[in-house]
């Protein structure tokens, strides 16, 4: 029963993605739509193929840029978080700070970075923790905060030090914000890198798309654009992979649910 439900869960998203690329297709080879504002199914599928080994090339230099900055932005979060729910004065400094850096646009300050660090990799990094850090940092701070008061209470009457408060309560309460936070952080990931790369660098997913724009080569653009998709799913994907296996018992509790279910 859970098998079919699953397999039914996912023909209703497929069924939509089938139906839009129809329609696209039947939009683009009736004249609806020209072809040379919006390239047909087909001619993307094409271009996607025989650019591959060009798209490999230039996507792993986004990874990279994306995977740094997103483990800077792990540990960033982590520390940050801990010290706001340790230090309370650091929380009501901190706090608005973190919202405010929210509101700046990406857009905005990317030339900045490239005036301040150059066309390296520097100025991508920098801009991908900007984007990154908020919602890993956001989703550890209000487990941190939402931890069983009883609990704590519990351990520290049995002698728990601070770490232990940490290690054994506030933590595993904390992580499945913090995987939710970090799904969200990894699509970021690699829409940050693109955008810096939009506005200044040598190579790149972002670069690549610049120069097929300027060619008016629209089929190239969306095949980066699949490319960035499925990149983006696939490491939303492995997130979920290791959720569970760091969080076991979320599985358990899962299966318990869709058992009653």
């Amino acid at each position: 029963m859970k098998k079919y439900q699953s397999i039914t869960n996912k023909i209703y998203p497929a069924a939509l993605i089938c139906a839009i690329i129809i329609i696209w297709h039947i939009a683009t080879q009736t004249g609806w739509i020209p072809e040379f504002m919006l390239p047909s199914p087909i001619s993307v599928v094409e271009a996607f193929v025989k650019g591959f080994p060009v798209l490999m090339e230039h996507s792993a230099i986004t990874l990279s840029e994306a995977f740094i900055g997103l483990g800077i932005s792990i540990v960033l979060g982590f520390i940050i978080a801990l010290l706001m729910d340790r230090f309370n004065v650091l929380y009501k400094m901190l706090h608005p700070v973190l919202v405010v850096t929210q509101t700046i646009p990406t857009v905005a300050i990317a030339p900045l970075l490239v005036l301040w660090f150059g066309y390296n990799m520097e100025p991508k990094i920098v801009l991908i923790v900007m984007v990154c850090f908020f919602p890993i940092t956001v989703s550890l701070l209000s487990g941190f905060k939402s931890s069983d008061i009883d609990a704590i209470n519990l351990v520290r009457a049995m002698g728990a030090k601070k770490h232990h408060v940490y290690r054994y309560i506030k933590i595993p309460n904390a992580m499945p914000g913090f995987f939710s936070g970090l799904r969200i952080s990894v699509s970021y990931s690699v829409v940050g890198a693109v955008i810096a790369e939009w506005l200044g660098g040598t190579a790149g997913l972002g670069v690549y798309m610049i120069r097929v724009k300027k060619s008016y080569a629209f089929d190239k653009m969306f095949a980066v654009i699949i490319l960035i998709v499925i990149v983006s799913l696939l490491l939303m994907k492995l997130v979920d992979v290791v959720e569970k296996r760091i969080m076991p018992w979320k599985r358990i509790e899962n299966d318990r649910v869709a058992n009653v279910e």
